[in-house]
């Protein structure tokens, strides 16, 4: 899966956050480090939320922009 992040420069290194995953943020020293930080963040938000959703009626749909 890819989901798209936004990534800033701060006095401290970079923060980063997906926008698609409302809560889903993290930073590094450096940008790579940022990145690989969201990525793994990333995928937790994801475990955490089919855990949470393991017996509801999930479904999909398709949005078109």
């Amino acid at each position: 899966m890819k989901y798209q992040v936004v990534l800033q420069k701060t006095d401290e290194g970079y923060s980063v956050h997906c926008p698609g995953l409302p809560g889903c943020w993290s930073q590094g020293e450096t940008e790579q480090e940022a990145l690989d930080s969201i990525a793994e963040a990333i995928g937790d938000f994801i475990i955490a939320i089919r855990e949470e959703s393991a017996q509801a009626d999930v479904r999909e749909v398709k949005v078109t922009i």
